[in-house]
């Protein structure tokens, strides 16, 4: 093998590393180079022209989300492991950039066209979207989620474990199952919110309901729940039918910057709010609006649960992918910056718990039932929507491992007029413990 298509490419990418190249090369024409077979050695699949063609007008992340949605190019194998792969050789310092001389230059042009690349510049796949409008405005954050989180019912029940909870799961020992961390991630917000029969919780962001439900169901408080995602919406209503949980759950199509006017006001206070992965879409312009609504929407006393992803201080957080694919317009901040939002806001800090490594398994497990169920997805959201999120969760869940995206649990509270914050001693009233560790005597 070395011949053909394969080679030229090698030959071309090569002039611009100080050293081999690292990943084997698989061309259109069925021709290899590059980087001998092996562990660890991800290979490259070139399934068409455009691939390189893609990345010729934009190298780097976007060009190569765009051909592997698009189908133009492939990584041979697990996708995640390859990823992975090609990160370590990045993050080691195996692959160096160098400038190519004049001459190479020209030679360079020369294997253009002998591999028919000039030409127009692809049209990016129609997943990848264009939001309008001013950002953070009503109208933009509603397109946002829309496009997002309105993907259809049918595909994230296909997606999620039977809780229908779209975050992190805490997994309390290592044979824990997804539906079983979902489970005792949802219970530990609750027993930090110290949520009991006839208390009132506000869940802002509520998602396909996981969380209502569940204080609902376990621990008997009164919720009221509000998203602006119609298909969540509806989703949440027909759980509360099948679950007899009308006189418990309400759930409202309505924007967080409504809640002062047309819950608090009329409702309020609460004795717990929850907002579990919904501040990273509100963008660090309203963020202190934000915390001033869970602020004023609890009682003196009362708590608040705030489940974000974060970034460390010279991480990258989401990315163009992400912003560009999934979630438009994100904001993960150092979780520093977010408890000073908090704070002004008039509310207390009382326990920010780092959950950075749960989210790996949990996003590895929707991927594993997502390649299960792969066809399935396609007839749901299409080849190309398949692609995306394969390529979304498996890039996601190696961001986490490699702390280069983090998720906290912050546990705030609002004092009284003397300070009083009514919070236990110790972490000891709200631990979730392994079911093994609940079977030893004296936990």
């Amino acid at each position: 093998m070395g011949a053909g298509a394969a080679a030229r490419v090698a030959g071309a990418v090569g002039a611009f590393l100080d050293g081999p190249v690292p990943v084997r090369i698989r061309a259109w024409d069925g021709s290899e180079a590059g980087a001998a077979p092996g562990p660890g050695v991800p290979t490259v699949v070139l399934r068409s022209r455009r691939a390189l063609r893609r990345l010729l007008w934009e190298p780097g992340e976007m060009g190569l989300a765009h051909a592997y949605v698009s189908g133009d190019l492939d990584v041979d194998g697990d996708l995640a492991e390859g990823l992975s792969a090609m990160w370590s050789l990045v993050n080691s310092g195996t692959i160096t950039k160098r400038r190519p001389g004049a001459t190479e230059l020209l030679g360079l042009a020369a294997q253009a066209v002998r591999l028919g690349l000039l030409g127009t510049k692809p049209a990016p796949p129609p997943e990848a979207i264009k939001i309008k409008g001013r950002l953070h405005s009503r109208r933009r954050d509603r397109d946002v989620i829309a496009h997002h989180y309105d993907a259809g019912n049918a595909f994230y029940s296909l997606l999620l474990d039977a809780s229908m909870a779209y975050s992190s799961g805490y997994w309390t020992s290592e044979d824990s199952t997804l539906a079983r961390a979902q489970h005792d991630k949802l219970e530990l917000i609750c027993r930090k919110l110290d949520l009991a029969p006839g208390r009132r919780l506000l869940d802002i962001g509520c998602g396909w309901g996981s969380l209502a439900v569940h204080a609902a169901r376990e621990h008997g408080a009164q919720v009221r729940a509000v998203t602006i995602s119609r298909e969540q919406r509806d989703h949440v209503n027909a759980r509360i039918r099948a679950e007899g949980l009308a006189g418990q759950v309400q759930v409202d199509l309505l924007d967080y910057r409504d809640v002062a006017e047309k819950i608090t006001a009329v409702d309020g206070p609460f004795d717990a709010v929850s907002a579990i992965e919904m501040g990273e879409h509100v963008g660090d312009e309203h963020y202190p609006t934000f915390a001033a609504i869970l602020h004023g929407a609890l009682r003196p006393g009362g708590r608040a649960l705030v489940q974000q992803m974060s970034r460390g201080a010279n991480a990258p957080g989401g990315g163009a992918f992400i912003e560009t694919y999934v979630t438009p317009d994100m904001v993960m901040r150092p979780v520093g910056d977010t408890l000073t939002f908090l704070q002004h806001a008039g509310l207390e800090v009382r326990d920010v718990h780092v959950m950075r490594e749960h989210y790996v398994p949990t996003i590895r497990a929707w991927l594993a039932t997502l390649e299960e169920r792969f066809d399935e997805a396609v007839s749901l959201v299409g080849e190309r929507g398949a692609r995306m999120w394969r390529l979304y969760l498996a890039g996601g869940a190696l961001a986490f491992e490699e702390n280069r995206m983090g998720v906290d649990q912050i546990l705030l509270a609002r004092p009284t007029d003397r300070g009083r914050s009514g919070m236990p001693a110790t972490r000891d009233d709200w631990a979730v413990r392994s079911r093994t560790e609940a079977g030893k005597p004296g936990t």
